[in-house]
């Protein structure tokens, strides 16, 4: 009696785990957690665009705005961690947010692998053109003068803006009104409009409306002036050295992803920060890129949460 032996032909790839088979083998999103038209959603587009052509894969931009940032990062924290759902993490949503609000259902350390920084930016005080403030200096004698009815708008509560505004409040002594938003988008919409007289902003978001002179600028919270905006003084050169502060837009992926794909998006971000059409936009917004390896951008965001926390706690600012 002759034996015959039987064999199932298995494909390799289905033998292969996940992280093995070549990625990325369709498209990737990424998630913006602010509404479109603000600096997140501008230098998110800007990166999908070229990173999905180094990658061979289109990267949709998918806009989850809401909670200071905090929805569309957790939809992330909760993502399979397969590479094909990115983060474009901010300071709001992991350093501010989760103290602001309370009851975050994610971890900003341990549910996610930070990889880079796209991005790191001032931010700017715009006004209504018509609005009667023209220098810094007299917008800041008009909160003083008539506590509690200035308003400026800001891309949300929790945003970096809205805290050094309120940080703004503090060190002159008088109340605003502060007009939150779901994205700088919306708020610089309504800004322009004439229906909030000013705003406070991230500078690359500001920028094509402060050179189409849709709003004015009065100053920038950066250390030294702006190379693309030379003209805009700072609010340290002002008077106001607490007011130094800048936000910044990274790109995370959920925890466990495997690490053949982490090194892979940190070797092509760094080369889509070199492109020279990208670097030359960052210098026509103001914004400045990161060559922080990912283990460099983990420490970094370990110490924004250090130093946020209780400063959200110190200023005493609550979510509108």
């Amino acid at each position: 009696m002759v034996t015959r032996r039987i064999f199932i032909a298995i494909p390799l790839a289905a033998a292969l785990p996940a992280h093995a088979q070549a990625w990325p083998a369709k498209p990737i999103k990424l998630v913006v957690p602010y509404a479109p038209g603000g600096t997140t959603d501008v230098i998110a587009r800007m990166v999908a665009e070229y990173l999905g052509q180094r990658l061979g894969q289109n990267i949709i931009v998918d806009n989850k705005p809401g909670k200071g940032a905090m929805v569309g990062t957790a939809l992330v924290a909760k993502a399979p961690p397969d590479g094909y759902t990115l983060l474009m993490s901010v300071i709001s949503g992991l350093s501010i947010s989760p103290t602001l609000y309370g009851g975050a259902d994610f971890d900003p350390m341990a549910d996610f692998i930070h990889i880079t920084i796209a991005s790191r930016n001032p931010s700017v005080l715009v006004v209504n053109p018509g609005f009667k403030a023209g220098t810094f200096k007299e917008y800041v004698e008009i909160a003083k003068t008539e506590p509690g009815k200035l308003a400026f708008a800001t891309s949300g509560a929790g945003s970096s803006n809205h805290l050094l505004a309120t940080r703004l409040q503090q060190v002159i002594g008088a109340t605003m009104v502060h007009v939150p938003y779901r994205g700088a988008g919306p708020a610089m919409v309504d800004t322009i409009a004439g229906n909030v007289p000013s705003m406070f902003d991230s500078l690359p978001s500001a920028a094509p409306h402060i050179k189409a002179g849709k709003v004015r600028a009065l100053a920038v919270s950066s250390e030294a002036r702006n190379p693309a905006f030379p003209d805009v003084p700072t609010m340290k050169e002002l008077g106001y050295p607490d007011l130094v502060s800048y936000s910044w837009f990274g790109i995370s992926v959920p925890a466990k992803t495997p690490q053949p794909i982490v090194d892979r998006l940190a070797v092509e971000l760094q080369a889509v920060l070199k492109e020279p059409v990208v670097v030359k936009r960052w210098e026509e917004i103001g914004a400045e890129a990161s060559t922080m390896t990912p283990a460099e951008v983990t420490r970094f965001i370990q110490a924004e949460i250090d130093k946020w926390v209780p400063v959200v706690k110190s200023t005493g600012a609550k979510p509108e």
